[in-house]
């Protein structure tokens, strides 16, 4: 445990942002397991609606910080890649 003021503050405040981030991740992947339940399902509409949702919710990941672009730019990639494979 920390012994100074300063990192005890840090200390505290790093624990809050592990919740936070983890809550935003656990939003992340819930949108990306809709799409791809929509998309093993078979039906194109309802997968095609919850990448619509599923899209910005990644790029507010990157912005905030909690993933890198080319981890959002993969998933987008391969969920749009599953959706477009549905006939």
């Amino acid at each position: 445990m920390a012994n100074i003021k300063s990192a005890e503050k840090r200390a505290r405040q790093a624990v809050k942002r592990r919740a936070h981030n983890m809550t935003l991740r656990s939003k992340m992947r819930t949108a990306v397991k809709k799409v791809r339940a929509a998309v093993a399902t078979g039906e194109k509409a309802t997968a095609q609606a919850a990448f619509k949702t599923a899209v910005p919710v990644i790029d507010s990941m990157v912005n905030k910080g909690i993933i890198h672009r080319n981890t959002a730019s993969r998933h987008k990639s391969r969920l749009s890649a599953l959706i477009k494979a549905l006939q």
